[in-house]
């Protein structure tokens, strides 16, 4: 039933929070359908790694929460919107809260806010539900996590520290055998993630193995379509266990699809998902798929529009075009390009010897597109996570022969072992503050 004072308006503006990273693309769609679209922003400047993503003149009104949320429901209410989207991970706690206040008739299942954010407690309400977990503690006691490795006859055994509200794999950390785990939960405690939140506790949990694959989807009424899934494939880059390699779009008709679309379903139920665009983050094991973890808005890094190009639909198109009254949406996709993204990669840190490689990519016979956020003479640090690979750049492979595809990801990986040349972290900061 929907909460008293909700103002939800189906012909209202679309309000989206800190409207960054993918989420930057919903306004445009939404202002091509007339509809009018409102910024709310959870800070007056976007955290760092979201700041060349963010564009102020796409939007009419741009509100900054500051205050009570219940002060907050009144002025987004007094818009009467049609509905409250997170834009990015920075703006889902916030989305989170206020949708039920003022839009609950499109809202997601307000008890169980903190299990589309939290990762620990997604995790506990998705074992509630019956489905599969990574075993896992979430603590800001080390006694309580030596506890629980004894407990769980984990000692020796391969572990993962993370924060419990990062984003983009910010912080995560593999400790080989568990060897100096104490050491990595005590340095990541209490520090400040990218997106400005101070780490109170750390999730520790059993690293697993298999085939890792995110299952990109957008539910209405507590349906959850598929709009695309796509296979990882990322490295270990020193003590770094979760940088990006590549990202494939998988054909639907794929056998484990099925597999993970059902569990996918389960997650998202689990933590009451029923409207909007999420983002569920599987390991495929011997034993079937097991929650990464999973975030309540869309893919991010700008894979919406990649999407488009490899299914011809994606999770911003529907939302948008459910949210103009167009309810007929389709359960699952079609791959109509197979599509390849190859993150580029800076093994340990490194000067740009020269960019002529990237006039090489972009001859290669399945190119489309690429971001090369570099140039001669440029110190590079190691990438370590998402918004590092991001901020290096990436390579858009695309076309209709899966084998050619990956035959030019071989040829970008040699191209970048001569472009970026190892140096020395002490000598990249000598150059750094050199006169130019």
């Amino acid at each position: 039933m929907p909460e008293s004072g909700s103002s939800y308006d189906p012909h209202g503006p679309a309000v989206i929070v800190d409207p960054y990273s993918s989420g930057a693309q919903l306004a445009p769609a939404f202002t091509a359908r007339g509809i009018p679209v409102v910024a709310l922003l959870t800070a007056p400047r976007p955290p760092a790694v979201y700041a060349s993503s963010y564009r102020p003149q796409d939007f009419g009104t741009v509100l900054i929460h500051e205050g009570s949320i219940a002060g907050l429901a009144a002025r987004v209410g007094a818009l009467r919107p049609r509905c409250v989207l997170a834009g990015t991970e920075s703006g889902v706690e916030l989305a989170e809260r206020l949708a039920p206040l003022v839009v609950a008739e499109v809202a997601n299942v307000a008890t169980l806010a903190d299990a589309r954010r939290h990762k620990a407690r997604m995790a506990e309400a998705v074992a509630l539900s019956g489905h599969r977990t990574i075993p896992q503690v979430c603590a800001s006691d080390r006694q309580q996590v030596t506890r629980w490795i004894q407990e769980t006859g984990l000692s020796g055994s391969d572990l993962v520290i993370k924060p419990p509200k990062s984003a983009g794999t910010d912080g995560v950390t593999f400790v080989p055998g568990g060897r100096g785990w104490a050491r990595v939960f005590d340095k990541a405690l209490h520090s400040t993630n990218q997106l400005g939140i101070v780490n109170d506790s750390l999730v520790v949990q059993q690293h697993i193995a298999g085939t890792e694959y995110v299952v990109d989807t957008f539910s209405h009424d507590g349906l959850h379509t598929v709009t695309d899934v796509c296979r990882y494939t990322k490295i270990h880059n020193d003590s770094q266990m979760a940088v990006y390699d590549t990202m494939e779009w998988v054909d639907p008709n794929t056998p484990v699809v099925a597999e993970l679309v059902e569990y996918t379903r389960g997650v998202l139920d689990a933590v009451g998902m029923r409207f909007g665009a999420a983002h569920v983050e599987l390991m495929h094991t011997e034993s079937g798929p097991v929650l990464i973890e999973m975030a309540a808005r869309s893919h991010g890094g700008g894979q919406p529009r990649f999407c488009k190009l490899a299914t011809n639909d994606s999770q911003i198109e529907r939302t948008v075009r459910y949210f103009d009254g167009d309810h007929d949406i389709s359960m699952s996709y079609q791959l109509v390009n197979q599509t390849l993204i190859v993150f580029h990669i800076v093994p340990s840190t490194s000067q740009v010897a020269d960019t002529d490689g990237m006039d090489r990519i972009r001859k290669l016979p399945s190119y489309y597109e690429s971001s090369a956020n570099f140039k001669p003479g440029d110190h590079i640090e190691i990438t370590k996570d998402l918004f590092g690979s991001l901020a290096v750049g990436f390579v858009v492979l695309s076309g209709q022969d899966r084998a050619a595809l990956w035959k030019d990801y071989a040829t970008i990986r040699s191209i970048e072992a001569e472009m970026f040349r190892p140096c020395s972290p002490a000598s990249a900061a000598d150059t750094a503050q050199q006169p130019a």
